[in-house]
């Protein structure tokens, strides 16, 4: 539910007076009634004041774009979906957005809402919902998994409205970048042209087909080659860690370094159970 917003009529209405009460400078109407002295009505303006100022901090309005600001973990805490007066908040590395427009996902009982009232961004990649899991560091994270944090980051940018920064972590108290999140950067696009880059290697090979049924389990098969294990080399700087793919490999290359056949499988046949 998106939350409402003031008019501009709400915005530009000014108190009308009380009846039986006339403007100020008003003349004397022909009953003999004098103006309401001047001093009466700077006190009246000076209360007014107090009190507006007072019901915007009971009851603050929903942020925009033109509103953003500098929250602190204890008060970015307060926008967590559990009262219904506040727009719901949530933080990904320092950058603060209103997802209250995606209420029925980050409100209580929602999927999401483990993300409200935090900066959770580890938990975006991690899937560790609770206790040391929402958390905003990213430590020990590969640059493939950083790169998606930052990913995430852009999609809230597009999706929802930015309303501001966290200090912490990502930004100091005057609202500028730390080296942290500069380090997080350099590596989310480290992680961009590294995959970029496997992906030029690997379009240079073609991978095989794939299928998993539950009566024939998986199989892959190549149209023309044959299906063969290979490393990806480019996935230790991603990741961290060696994986392989299937490629299809003509006759003439099997003899290549770093094959492996499929286990149980002919060296020259196109389809393999896996």
């Amino acid at each position: 539910m998106t939350t409402p917003t003031p008019t501009t009529e709400q915005e530009n209405r000014r108190p009308e007076p009380a009846v039986g009460t006339r403007r100020p400078g008003a003349a004397a109407s022909a009953g003999g009634n004098t103006s309401v002295p001047k001093c009466a009505w700077v006190g009246i303006t000076a209360v007014s004041v107090a009190l507006v100022a007072l019901l915007i901090k009971i009851y603050p309005t929903p942020f925009s774009s033109s509103q953003q600001r500098l929250f602190t973990v204890e008060e970015l805490a307060s926008y967590n979906a559990t009262d219904d007066a506040l727009p719901i908040l949530l933080g990904i590395l320092g950058s603060v957005f209103d997802v209250t427009k995606g209420k029925s996902h980050y409100g209580v009982g929602g999927g999401y809402h483990h993300f409200a009232g935090r900066d959770a961004s580890r938990a975006f990649v991690s899937g560790n919902f609770t206790g040391d899991g929402l958390t905003d560091s990213l430590r020990g994270l590969s640059s493939s998994e950083v790169k998606s944090v930052v990913d995430w980051r852009d999609f809230y940018f597009r999706s929802y409205t930015y309303v501001g920064k966290l200090v912490g972590r990502y930004y100091d108290s005057q609202g500028n970048p730390t080296k942290y999140l500069k380090g997080v950067e350099a590596k989310a696009a480290r992680g961009a042209q590294l995959l970029e880059k496997q992906k030029k290697e690997e379009a240079k090979q073609p991978s095989c087909n794939s299928r998993w049924s539950q009566d024939e389990g998986g199989q892959v098969w190549c149209d023309v080659g044959f299906p063969r294990l290979v490393q990806r080399p480019q996935e230790i700087a991603l990741t961290g860690t060696m994986s392989k793919r299937c490629a299809c490999f003509t006759e003439d290359q099997l003899h290549n370094p770093g094959l492996e056949v499929y286990q149980g499988c002919d060296y020259l046949a196109k389809t393999c159970q896996v």
